[in-house]
């Protein structure tokens, strides 16, 4: 699968966002390659595995293009024994976009009103990663869009933007973990810890 995805990241204020969860996932992903303009990443999603290459950003930080193969969990066990840096550790929870007073509306674009998404507007997710390991307490919430203008519901558990803040890429705290850079202790760390510890031990795999 190849094309160009646009996105907007944000921090997450508290975990109003569970009671709205239609699934979660548990994810593990490292990089084999994390140059300036491009990022290979290996995954393992639950019991499903993906290579994915990522090119540079745009301006904006919202869009870049993306290719991306399932591959067997096996080959991505391997494979993330030769990436670069620590392995990302994480759980995601899906979030209808169009959950009913999930928010106010946000600037730009068409198809939606009232805080909700119009009949006839695409259904859009929030894709809500709680971070585990070096990360732990970490939370960030991102939404795909079809343009980079597109309007979107904003939950209230919503916090600060950080779309374009390469601090807050998955390959940038795979390398550089959140604890390292923050003045001071993730809000709601203790709040956030969902007790779900890694699947995968890099020493292990050596």
């Amino acid at each position: 699968m190849t094309g160009v995805e646009t996105e907007r990241k944000f921090l997450v204020k508290d975990d109003g966002f569970r009671a709205e969860a239609v699934e979660s996932h548990h994810l593990v992903q490292g990089y084999i390659c994390r140059e300036s303009g491009r990022t290979v990443r290996v995954r393992i999603a639950d019991d499903r595995a993906y290579l994915t290459i990522k090119g540079r950003s745009s301006d904006s930080g919202m869009s870049r293009m993306e290719w991306e193969k399932e591959i067997p969990v096996e080959d991505a066990r391997q494979l993330l024994t030769l990436c670069q840096g620590g392995v990302i550790d994480k759980t995601r929870y899906i979030v209808p976009a169009s959950a009913p007073d999930s928010g106010t509306v946000q600037d730009g674009g068409t198809g939606f009103f009232g805080g909700c998404l119009h009949a006839d507007g695409p259904e859009r997710i929030w894709e809500v990663d709680v971070f585990h390991g070096d990360n732990a307490g970490l939370v960030l919430a991102e939404i795909e869009l079809g343009s980079e203008d597109e309007r979107f519901c904003r939950p209230v558990w919503l916090g600060e933007e950080v779309t374009g803040e390469s601090r807050y890429y998955n390959s940038m705290l795979s390398e550089c973990p959140c604890t390292k850079w923050m003045d001071a202790p993730v809000p709601n760390h203790d709040r956030f810890r969902d007790g779900n510890s890694s699947r995968y031990d890099r020493s292990d795999n050596q």
